[in-house]
C-alpha cells in the first residue's frame, strides 16, 4: 500500500521544537515530525513560536507530505523527523 494522509490534524511538541502528524500505510500508523528549522526554510520570516510552525505547516501541508512520503518509500520505518535538509 502507498502512504496516506486521511487525518489533517497536527500538533506543536514545543519541547522538541517541531510539528507532529500521522500518515498511515494500510492498517500501520506511521509518525512524522517537521523540525522548526525547516519551518523556517520553508518560509523565511515564519514566527517562532506555535502559532507561526503551525500556520507554515498548514501553508505548505502539501510539500511537507510530499517530502514525507518520499522519505517513507525509502526506508519504511514507523517513525521520522523530517529537518531542513530533506527540503532541499
Amino acid at each position: 500500500m502507498s502512504l496516506t494522509f486521511p487525518n489533517r490534524s497536527r500538533s506543536y511538541d514545543e519541547a522538541g521544537q517541531r510539528i507532529r502528524f500521522v500518515g498511515h500505510d494500510g492498517m500501520f500508523q506511521i509518525s512524522f515530525s517537521v523540525a522548526a528549522d525547516a519551518m523556517a526554510k520553508m518560509r523565511p520570516g515564519t514566527a517562532a513560536d506555535e502559532a507561526g510552525y503551525l500556520q507554515t505547516f498548514d501553508t505548505e501541508s502539501s510539500a511537507i507530505r510530499e517530502v514525507a512520503s518520499k522519505a517513507y518509500d525509502r526506508t519504511r520505518k514507523s517513525m521520522y523527523v523530517l529537518t531542513a535538509a530533506d527540503f532541499g
